[in-house]
């Protein structure tokens, strides 16, 4: 089976975030998938199956299926118009979130998500505990997001792992505003066996909602500030969230799976 490693939401290699993609002709049972994902170790490996004029996507991180993944999105989409599909521009996929479309414009892949709907929570000193330093707002989708004062919080943020399974939501992503980047936001996993993900692209379904209304604009340039690192092009569409990045290949390879 042709394996692919991509690094999405990067200039070169080495940067982004790292996917691993498999198009399949059919579907593999879905412990073997997970099985995979975990033999990969990588945050995120992808699992596509052309049905009619669209492609059924399904992702899997090292500790279970996930709903909804912005970076394994991008790469599949690159790999389909890079290696399956070099005719086409234009990418859909159905998936646990519905339907996604992936738009190729140039070196750039123009994602259509759904926008998560955060609610606020009060800010606990449990929270204060797990991140080590107190947020200035919280907020609950999917994931629990912390706001922070300052975007060096971000950048020198080092949560106790232990403490952030307890924490409620499915990641964390702590987020403040940005001086060069209009935000800036590191996204944490640990309860699917990812600690932290380099660049995210779900997280961002719920940040960039929250910025927006925030800052007073549509148009929102993100900055994952992880060590890898990742710019992401975003619009606020209401309902939906449009999030445009680039790819680079990093590797390709034969799984031998029985």
């Amino acid at each position: 089976m042709k394996y692919y490693v991509v690094d999405a939401f990067a200039e070169e290699i080495f940067e982004g975030n790292p996917a691993g993609i498999c198009v399949l002709e059919n579907w593999l049972s879905g412990e073997l998938m997970q099985k995979i994902a975990m033999e990969n170790n990588l945050s995120e490996t992808a699992f596509a199956v052309k049905e009619n004029n669209s492609y059924r996507l399904r992702w899997f991180t090292p500790g279970g299926e996930i709903d909804l993944c912005g970076h394994a999105t991008l790469a599949t989409a690159f790999v389909l118009a890079n290696f399956v599909e070099t005719a086409s521009t234009e990418f859909v996929f159905e998936t646990l979130s519905g339907k996604i479309t992936v738009v190729r414009k140039g070196d750039l892949y123009e994602m259509d998500f759904p926008a998560y709907h955060l609610s606020p929570v009060p800010v606990t000193d449990k929270m204060t505990e797990a991140i080590g330093v107190r947020p200035v707002e919280a907020w609950m989708g999917r994931d629990l997001v912390c706001v922070l004062e300052e975007e060096n919080q971000v950048f020198d943020a080092q949560p106790d792992q232990a403490k952030l399974k307890t924490l409620d939501g499915l990641l964390l992503q702590l987020t403040a505003k940005g001086t060069e980047y209009d935000c800036v936001t590191r996204s944490f996993a640990p309860k699917l066996g990812v600690e932290e993900d380099p660049v995210c692209g779900s997280g961002h379904c719920h940040v960039i909602p929250l910025w927006a209304k925030k800052l007073g604009k549509n148009t929102l340039v993100a900055r994952q500030a992880s060590r890898r690192g990742g710019t992401l092009y975003c619009q606020d569409c209401g309902e939906r969230i449009k999030i445009s990045g680039k790819a680079v290949l990093y590797a390709t390879a034969e799984l031998h799976i029985k």
